[in-house]
């Protein structure tokens, strides 16, 4: 028992040590007290550059490139298939809706666009201009099949 002050002490260290976890909750919440509710920050402008950005992976969603504040998408009305629908195409010269969006859960196609594809912002979403909050070293398949291809050379 003559240790035990020690285990207590080193558990205080621990616990009064910032972590890296604490340092980037810190960030995030910015200087406000953890008892207090910290001032939202602005809203950061979203990009309107009608750019089509890289995947990276096969399946992930493309992002929105474009403002869609004021779409209605709900039950009675869906803004984006007024440029994004097979007979709007033409005119605007956005992509249309992916073939798959015409799917039934059964696989079978439809003439429309299916009922569970129909609310667009489920998957896709605009992106803002703001710097990232962490780090991110993501590197996507073809980056590392190239790597292992040149290694083997």
């Amino acid at each position: 028992m003559p240790h035990s002050w020690l285990g207590a002490a080193g558990a205080l260290l621990i616990l009064a040590a910032p972590t890296a976890a604490a340092q980037q909750l810190d960030q995030l919440r910015g200087p406000a007290p953890l008892v207090d509710e910290a001032a939202p920050p602005r809203m950061a402008p979203v990009e309107n550059r009608d750019l089509r950005r890289a995947r990276n992976y096969p399946e992930q969603p493309p992002t929105i490139p474009h403002k869609i504040e004021g779409y209605q998408i709900d039950l009675n009305a869906n803004r984006c298939l007024a440029c994004h629908s097979r007979a709007a195409t033409g005119e605007s010269q956005a992509p249309m809706v992916s073939i798959t969006h015409f799917m039934d859960r059964d696989g079978q196609f439809l003439a429309a666009v299916s009922p569970r594809r129909y609310f667009c912002n489920q998957c896709h979403v605009p992106q803002h201009e703001v710097e990232p909050v962490v780090g991110n070293d993501f590197v996507d398949i073809d980056t590392i099949l190239t790597r292992e291809a040149e290694q083997q050379n």
